[in-house]
């Protein structure tokens, strides 16, 4: 079994937080389904469409090559997403960062602007 570093982990939910709320907001219900994340985190209610973009998310993530450098994906020098789900996650994050920030998340604004 592969062992998920406290970082991979933080990501990874965050990750699900923010294609949740994406989904909620723009998906209503398109027949939405539990979604389970490793390591014990708690599972989210996605629509198939971002069920497959978070688990390509989550699998890019833990297998990322600069784990020991990590940067966030906005200012990495590779890119592990290709440009069309790229495109989509960066659309994500910022929908759902504001969303979160205005609902009173403030620990997002790091996030947000890194």
């Amino acid at each position: 079994m592969e062992t998920i570093t406290r970082a991979q982990k933080k990501d990874i939910k965050l990750l699900g937080k923010f294609v949740e709320v994406y989904c909620e907001a723009k998906h209503h219900g398109a027949g939405r389904a539990a979604v389970d994340l490793p390591a014990e985190l708690e599972a989210r209610l996605l629509c198939p469409e971002c069920a497959s973009l978070l688990e390509y998310a989550i699998s890019k993530r833990l297998n990322c090559p600069l784990e020991a450098e990590k940067p966030t994906c906005k200012q990495c020098r590779i890119h592990c997403y290709d440009k069309p789900r790229r495109e989509k996650v960066r659309e994500i994050m910022s929908y759902a960062g504001r969303r979160l920030v205005m609902r009173g998340r403030l620990d997002y604004l790091w996030h947000y602007f890194c």
